[in-house]
């Protein structure tokens, strides 16, 4: 990914990011310059209250320059937010500080100076308030590139992708379509073979269970077979539909380096089961690569000094390569 500095949204205020993010520091893990997108007295605060000690440089957000950069210091591009208390409760108070945050970067991201965008955990509750699925969709819309992303959640060994993300399961049939998973896994073959120069083996999941139905005629016969035999035409080692409840036994999992599944929980749940952190969400079809941990805020432990920043690590280290 060469030497450019990595850009990184803080995201909610009120999570466990600056806990995971010092933890990160400790590791040193950090081989390129870092650009952090946060209110500089809320991560101070916050630093101090972890037992925490880093070195930072402020940046000027107006007059951006990489010669400004320290790469022995943390660099920060400060965004005012107002808080009374260190750790709170996530509201819509912080909306309109995310919204600036990813603003700044978005703008700064089309210099194409960076080697990507790591953002911090975001409550979807209360930031997108329902008008997108995930920050997925977000970016996507934000970088006019709606309908032409796809979400991986990648390890080296095995990576899984759903076709539908955050719907609830009523509607994941009726936004299923050969087209929609046709242009998914071009999407994540195109990553494969461009960034990681390798031809992926891609294992599709049925919707119904043991991709059997009662019906006359089920999404495995009208949708997903026909989208599998398109791609097999074009040269994709593609093979399926497979039961969701035997595609993650571990005789199978060598067979494949990428398992499609056609919503959220049918395949997070078990590559988590199975890696537990050490993964990372990357969103696909965006005009810069954008990596975030693969958990959400996790206000329980807000503030404790207990969470694992194994994800977040796994993040950067994949800007590393």
């Amino acid at each position: 990914m060469n030497n450019k500095p990595l850009l990184i949204v803080a995201g909610e205020p009120f999570s466990i990011f600056s806990e995971i993010f010092l933890k990160s520091i400790k590791n040193k893990i950090y081989k390129k310059p870092i650009i952090l997108i946060i209110s500089k007295n809320l991560f101070i605060q916050q630093m101090k209250k972890l037992n925490f000690k880093v070195k930072i440089n402020i940046i000027n957000k107006e007059n951006f320059n990489l010669n400004d950069l320290n790469k022995k210091k943390i660099n920060i591009i400060n965004v005012d937010f107002k808080f009374k208390k260190i750790f709170d409760k996530i509201s819509n108070k912080s909306n309109k500080y995310i919204e600036e945050c990813f603003e700044i970067a978005l703008k700064l991201l089309k210099k194409n100076t960076f080697a990507g965008l790591i953002n911090g955990p975001i409550s979807k509750k209360h930031f997108l308030k329902g008008k997108f699925l995930g920050i997925t969709e977000y970016l996507a819309h934000k970088t006019n590139n709606d309908n032409k992303v796809a979400m991986l959640i990648y390890n080296k060994k095995l990576s899984v992708s759903p076709t539908t993300t955050h719907l609830p399961l009523k509607l994941v049939n009726k936004n299923l379509s050969k087209n929609k998973i046709i242009n998914q896994i071009r999407i994540i073959r195109t990553f494969y073979k461009n960034k990681l120069n390798k031809e992926p083996r891609f294992g599709i999941t049925g919707l119904n269970p043991h991709c059997e139905s009662n019906y006359k005629s089920s999404e495995e016969k009208e949708i997903i077979i026909p989208a599998i035999k398109n791609l097999i035409k074009k040269k994709y080692k593609i093979k399926g539909p497979f039961a969701a409840d035997t595609i993650f036994m571990r005789e199978n999992l060598k067979n494949y380096d990428v398992i499609i599944g056609m919503y959220h929980d049918q395949v997070l749940a078990p590559v988590k089961t199975i890696f537990g952190f050490n993964a990372i969400n990357i969103t696909l079809g965006l005009p810069f690569i954008r990596v975030s941990p693969d958990h959400g805020p996790n206000t329980k432990m807000l503030g404790k000094n207990i969470s694992n920043s194994k994800s977040l690590v796994e993040a950067i280290n994949f800007f590393n390569k």
